[in-house]
């Protein structure tokens, strides 16, 4: 593979050179700017072999680079150490450091190439801006790419389907009706819809063009009275057919996209997220633009009852998996089984896949035993993993989709008697998680206000993270959900208002690289709190921290009771979903401090 990987570069750079240009920037992304990406568009994994969800690649004729955050510092090391490509690491995923390296290496007079289509009206501007200061031309016109991958995977034509307002709580010609008065107040005729998540909760469709994520690949335009869904026919069955055109949307082929928007009329106005949209769609846009946030994005984030109460009971369901793949992982290290974190990985699949209304998981299983805990984001393969002892620490962090909910969570265990520093580590990590889950704040807060939260314990002790918080999640949609959450920098997450009905991950963590990794995850949803003008949250998820690692003498009594009142809750609400013998066990992990 790595082999392949240097001559691609090679293949790469003698494209470039009849394209006169000196650089190529080559992101993760796809023409909707998605955080996961189909395989058609895994242009940097297949030019690099770098398969983390967050960097790019810049490559020039006598440089390969990697940037990325520190999440992923571990996982690019390994996948390019015998290619050419080089780790750059950034401060966090909305740094552009590699913007001043190619200044520095190219100068004044060069020319560096991205393609238009990946790369969002917003970066292209900012990209072209800092390039023009110093003498270079971007060229967004080539996909230099698509002319060496001659093996591409197709674009995926899984069935779309409805996702009943049963579990939406709110039907299409609503949710069109709330935007279009969006559209009215911001003096617009029409708005354009490019990320796939906007669009399925919308038209209350699901699908399985992406891994993990129920999308479909597809835009849309809703106008003052119709709405315009350009996605491929193959998708689309009788039935949904019926259910759009009941809603006044129309179906168009995907490709047809620009030259649809090439005939506009000028007279219109079109509201467009330019942070969403890419350069290519930008640009074939003839009439006004007004530049603003996806509308049906911030509707989206804030769940409703319906879809709350469903939750709720995802929650349940996924906590009772959850108790079977441990009771089953404990009881087969005691027996002196071989359990593989890959092994893991897919009993948790197995065990979610038993519950109702099951659709996938919401993304691969993380599975670090011991060293490969530290790996933020690793993802065990079959025949590279580890086999899990009975000794030492164990991360997990997994998740399903529901038809009736997505569930996200972190737990960490030690598989022996643990260390004073584990259980230290442990327990301000915990402290941390709960502060978070136990703060009151006012209405107006952001997510970088409430950020210090979680990791105030670990601060005291000279330690930290180097990821997020917490994400906003999706209903039946994706785990990663934007555009609140809880971050130290000012990105879209750490700037969003927190506001009701808004379902968000908390999960601070340490990781010691080589050694360990600790993360303890709940998904909790903001709401109105007893006091006037303020608010707080509520945990949904459902499970039980370890009791071997929490260090007792590091608690409250404030943080004791809440700690026993959430194991209370957690056993009586999963236990019914339990056969007796896993009942027994679970009990007695939900015991009191």
């Amino acid at each position: 593979m790595l082999s392949r990987i240097n001559s691609r570069l090679n293949e790469l750079r003698i494209k470039m050179k009849e394209a006169l240009v000196d650089a190529v920037i080559i992101p993760s992304s796809d023409p909707h700017q998605s955080e996961y990406v189909a395989d058609h568009w895994q242009e940097r994994a297949w030019i690099s072999g770098f398969t983390g969800s967050a960097g790019l690649a810049v490559v020039t004729q006598n440089h390969a680079g990697i940037w990325t955050d520190s999440r992923y510092y571990l996982q690019a090391e390994m996948e390019t150490i015998d290619s050419e490509f080089i780790l750059h690491k950034m401060p966090d995923q909305f740094s552009f450091d590699y913007l001043d390296f190619i200044i520095q290496h190219l100068g004044s007079g060069k020319r560096v190439s991205i393609n238009g289509w990946m790369f969002s009206h917003n970066e292209v501007s900012l990209i072209k801006g800092i390039m023009e200061k110093s003498g270079i031309e971007l060229i967004y016109s080539h996909d230099l790419i698509s002319d060496l991958w001659v093996d591409r995977p197709p674009p995926l034509h899984s069935v779309a389907e409805i996702h009943d307002s049963f579990y939406s709580g709110e039907d299409i010609s609503s949710k069109l009706g709330r935007i279009r008065n969006q559209m009215k107040n911001a003096g617009v005729t029409h708005h354009f819809v490019s990320a796939l998540d906007d669009i399925a909760w919308t038209l209350n469709l699901r699908g399985k063009d992406v891994a993990y994520n129920p999308v479909n690949i597809a835009y849309l335009i809703i106008g003052e009275k119709e709405a315009h869904l350009f996605m491929d026919s193959r998708k689309i069955h009788s039935e949904l057919k019926m259910v759009l055109e009941n809603a006044s949307v129309s179906i168009q082929a995907y490709e047809n996209l620009t030259d649809y928007l090439k005939q506009l009329s000028v007279q219109y106005n079109i509201l467009v997220d330019p942070q969403i949209c890419s350069q290519k769609v930008y640009d074939a846009i003839p009439c006004g633009i007004t530049n603003g946030q996806s509308i049906p994005k911030n509707f989206k984030a804030i769940k409703n009852d319906t879809e709350l109460g469903h939750i709720r009971n995802a929650m349940k369901k996924d906590a009772a998996a959850l108790a079977g793949a441990f009771y089953e992982l404990e009881k087969n290290l005691t027996n002196g089984a071989v359990v593989t974190e890959y092994d893991l990985a897919q009993r948790l699949t197995y065990h979610r896949g038993q519950q109702p209304l099951y659709k996938g998981d919401s993304f691969g299983s993380i599975i670090g035993y011991r060293g490969n805990g530290a790996i933020i984001h690793y993802h065990p393969e079959k025949d590279t993993c580890k086999t899990i002892r009975s000794e030492g620490i164990l991360l997990v962090d997994s998740g399903a989709q529901y038809l009736d909910g997505t569930t996200d969570i972190t737990r960490t265990f030690t598989l022996d008697t643990p260390t004073d520093e584990h259980r230290k580590v442990y327990t301000s990590i915990l402290k941390g998680m709960i502060a978070l889950s136990k703060a009151v704040f006012p209405k107006g807060t952001m997510g970088i206000q409430l950020d210090a939260f979680a990791r105030q314990f670990l601060w005291f002790e000279g330690r930290n993270y180097g990821h997020g918080t917490g994400h906003g999640v999706g209903f039946y949609l994706n785990v990663h959900e934007p555009p609140q959450g809880f971050t130290a920098g000012l990105s879209e997450r750490g700037r969003t208002v927190i506001k009701a009905g808004m379902l968000s991950s908390n999960e601070p963590g340490f990781y010691r690289q080589g050694e360990y990794g600790m993360r303890i995850e709940n998904l909790i949803v903001c709401t109105d709190s007893p006091y006037n003008e303020f608010l707080s949250f509520e945990t949904l998820t459902l499970y039980p921290f370890e009791h071997a690692l929490i260090d007792m003498s590091l608690l409250t009594p404030a943080e004791i009771y809440w700690i026993n009142e959430y194991h209370q809750k957690v056993y009586h609400q999963t236990a019914p979903l339990l056969s007796q013998e896993v009942r027994d066990w679970f009990k007695n992990k939900c015991a009191e401090l």
